[in-house]
């Protein structure tokens, strides 16, 4: 490369030696970008047979109930992200009980690891990505109003665990769909 040529980064597609997909290469270096599924970590909480939802104040779905769930970020373990999660969105701290689930949404290329948790105290308040929060009575859950096709499998797999001890991880229900209602 002459000394005035600007390096190109990852920009030629390739399959490249001993792989079987398709990737960004840099053709300078050789250097290999991969592209691979998010993931992303929350929880269903619970404080004295109510579950914790937020609303959200962030698109996508702006306006919408969800449980307090993000992005895991690098140096974080699971259950660390999903109790950061419950800080940021809804001033909430929590005891991580057990992995509640696992679910693999193809469509966004997101693994989602949501858990079971108990509020440490009732006292929550919206953080900045949330207009409000609540705690809902079961009955009282606003079903039609969930952010995501997840939030709503997490709450019915929570009313599934919530009397074990232990169970093991769900998975996305068969047959549902992984798209926005």
């Amino acid at each position: 490369m002459s000394a005035h040529a600007q390096p190109r980064g990852p920009s030629v597609v390739v399959v490249p030696e001993g792989d079987n997909r398709e990737r960004l290469l840099c053709p300078d270096c050789g250097f290999i970008q991969y592209q691979n599924p998010l993931i992303v970590v929350g929880a269903v909480c619970h404080w004295q047979q109510r579950i914790l939802l937020c609303r959200r104040a962030i698109e996508p779905r702006r306006g919408y109930w969800t449980m307090p769930a993000g992005y895991l970020e690098l140096h974080e373990s699971t259950e660390q992200g999903a109790m950061r999660e419950a800080w940021e969105e809804a001033r909430a701290q929590i005891e991580i009980e057990a992995l509640l689930a696992v679910y693999s949404v193809l469509t966004i290329s997101q693994v989602q690891l949501v858990y079971r948790a108990r509020l440490l105290s009732g006292d929550v308040s919206p953080g900045p990505e949330s207009l409000e929060v609540h705690l809902f009575e079961w009955n009282a859950l606003p079903w039609e109003q969930l952010a995501f096709p997840s939030v709503r499998w997490a709450l019915q797999h929570y009313a599934q665990s919530r009397a074990l001890q232990q169970f093991a991880p769900f998975v996305k229900p068969t047959g549902e769909s992984e798209e926005l209602e």
